[in-house]
């Protein structure tokens, strides 16, 4: 089944590149990049399914069973765009022009003093070479890692002024896991990365977690009032069970204060909620936000997070630097 679905992207991957992209590519004088165009052809076929599966799927769910009515469309027309810009290759190909060169020689260094690509694929002869074991092991593995990342966007407060803005959405959908700040975004993705290359994660492995793992978070940023049921909830994460981690007050404070901690900080998996104690499974659909959005501060002011694309980002920046 694995080497289908793997064969059949190959095969759109190659018809898009060839009836689309390279002729663009050749068209506008950037006929040497065609092997990187062709890399990016499969980031932007893989965003074309997901926005297909968004908008045939999911979005009938939200609409069937919707946990609040929708009444500010204004945001969420901001985070369609913030889904636009990620899904469709133009957060990834800014990343390619700015940080990849440093990728590469950070490899390059790490190799040259001896710390080679461990392939974990390739730790059990027999059983870990079968696609979808070793699919399975980069996927617990990196998703290990996005747990403490996730960890730290809430523990450090310099690092929640940037990641605070994915919260502010008080009209969760499933648009919304897109919503956050670019800075944000070049720090998750650089440690994702480097990870990823450190365990040997092959090109076509990284871009299936990558779509799987998109997938499944806008299923979860959802406004869906769907649940997993006990075993399921323990076993993969659920609307509810990230909607809780959205909750204001609740998500991402401790003790009932505006103190930085939290709970349900998995991206796939509620394992690691489980094995550190984060998790909470309680059965409730709370509003979603930010505290400081909703109670005023000593000068009886709430927090702007801003309304469009650049005041967001801006603010974000100013909060990271405790000027916000």
């Amino acid at each position: 089944m694995i080497d289908w679905l793997t064969d059949l992207f190959s095969s759109l991957q190659g018809w898009f590149f060839e009836t689309v992209v390279q002729p663009f590519v050749y068209a506008i004088g950037l006929g040497g990049w065609t092997e990187d165009a062709f890399d990016a052809t499969g980031w932007l076929l893989v965003g074309l399914i997901q926005i297909v599966v968004l908008v045939a799927l999911i979005g009938p769910l939200q609409r069937w069973r919707a946990v609040e009515p929708v009444t500010d469309r204004r945001a969420i027309r901001i985070d369609v765009l913030y889904t636009l810009i990620h899904r469709l290759g133009l957060f990834r190909l800014a990343m390619f022009f700015t940080l990849q060169p440093v990728f590469d020689e950070l490899m390059g260094s790490l190799r040259a003093a001896g710390w080679g690509t461990l392939h974990l694929d390739e730790l059990w002869p027999g059983v870990t070479d079968v696609p979808v074991v070793a699919f399975a092991i980069y996927l617990v593995v990196l998703d290990f890692v996005g747990y403490w990342i996730h960890r730290g966007q809430h523990q450090f407060n310099w690092w929640w002024g940037l990641h605070s803005l994915h919260h502010s959405q008080r009209q969760m959908t499933m648009w919304s896991d897109d919503r956050n700040h670019l800075l944000d975004d070049v720090l998750h993705d650089t440690l994702i990365v480097i990870v990823a290359q450190l365990i040997g994660v092959a090109p076509g492995q990284f871009i299936a977690f990558v779509a799987f793992t998109q997938l499944s978070e806008s299923l979860q940023h959802a406004n869906l009032r769907l649940s997993f049921g006990a075993l399921g909830e323990r076993l993969w994460i659920s609307p509810r069970f990230h909607r809780l981690h959205h909750s204001i007050g609740l998500g991402h404070e401790s003790n009932g204060k505006s103190t930085l901690g939290g709970h349900n900080f998995g991206v796939l998996l509620p394992w690691w909620d489980m094995l550190f104690r984060t998790a909470n499974f309680e059965n409730r659909y709370d509003p979603t936000g930010v505290r400081d959005q909703v109670e005023p501060d000593a000068a009886g002011k709430v927090r702007d997070y801003g309304q469009g694309f650049w005041a967001q980002q801006w603010l974000g920046l100013k909060r990271m630097v405790g000027r916000g």
